[in-house]
């Protein structure tokens, strides 16, 4: 579990710095440039994620368990990860019409992957993994929300429609590729039971 914290700290911590302490990143960028930046951002951000992702496997092979879900939950789960991944995929192409009405699809997307994972997780170390991811989703919105009142960012502009069908075609090719193969050749379990 150690381990699952320290890759969470890491890996949320910079995806942080912008909520908790935006001058500190304004004078790391403007002592350093923006490139530099974005790479030690980066580089912190991958370090943090191997380890979480070390650490929960290593979390899950002596789990202490708080719920079983029901085998039906799945189905659930599955249907409630049709739209994040189509919100994922409008969160890395320009702006459509999804992208203008949600604001912030990729945070969206987190906060509805999270939630579903938590519906049929019910062990220690995966109660840590999806709440925090949930609970940092939320709290990255809500600043989200206070630089747009500042005038710090801004809200993106719906583009053309072609955008949104790239989105929609994209997240169910992804969620069908999840379905079938990736989600147990990654993870190990398949995301319903029976496949």
């Amino acid at each position: 579990m150690t381990w699952l914290v320290v890759g969470l700290v890491l890996f949320l911590g910079i995806h942080s710095v912008r909520i908790v302490a935006p001058e500190f990143r304004a004078a790391q960028i403007d002592a350093r440039g923006l490139n530099l930046w974005k790479g030690i951002y980066s580089l912190v951000a991958i370090v943090g994620f191997v380890i979480l992702v070390w650490g929960y496997g290593m979390a899950r092979q002596d789990p202490l368990v708080f719920w079983l879900a029901p085998s039906w939950m799945s189905h659930v789960v599955a249907l409630l990860m049709l739209p994040a991944m189509i919100l994922l995929v409008a969160s890395q192409v320009p702006p459509g019409r999804i992208k203008a009405a949600v604001k912030h699809p990729m945070l969206l997307s987190v906060k509805i992957w999270a939630l579903a994972h938590l519906l049929v997780n019910g062990d220690l170390a995966s109660i840590v993994l999806f709440g925090a991811l949930l609970a940092w989703a939320v709290v990255d919105r809500i600043s989200e929300k206070k630089r747009l009142r500042a005038g710090i960012t801004s809200n993106p502009v719906a583009g053309p429609v072609k955008w949104d069908v790239i989105a929609v075609a994209g997240g169910l090719i992804l969620y069908l590729l999840f379905i079938t193969v990736l989600h147990k050749w990654l993870i190990g379990v398949p995301p319903i039971l029976g496949i």
